[in-house]
């Protein structure tokens, strides 16, 4: 337990982040597992957009979502989704 008020204060705000970081990844989980079971251009958007989002509070690095929104991309190609 930290004793030091600046420790306090940085303990507080590491475990808000952690739970915000952590919704954001549920999120994520959630609209790639809404995609994978009902492959569609919406539900396809909406992974690509919460990856988007990610990157964007610095969760996840750029390249690293582009590859996965890649790898979504093929398995709709593959599913035969129509695509905007």
């Amino acid at each position: 337990m930290p004793i030091i008020k600046s420790a306090k204060k940085a303990a507080r705000q590491a475990s808000k982040r952690t739970a915000h970081n952590v919704e954001i990844k549920k999120n994520i989980k959630a609209a790639v597992k809404a995609f994978k079971a009902k492959p569609t251009a919406q539900t396809l958007s909406a992974a690509q957009s919460e990856y988007d989002k990610a990157v964007k509070k610095d969760l996840l690095k750029k390249n690293t979502a582009a590859r996965r929104k890649a790898q979504l991309h093929a398995f709709a190609k593959s599913k035969k989704v129509k695509l905007a």
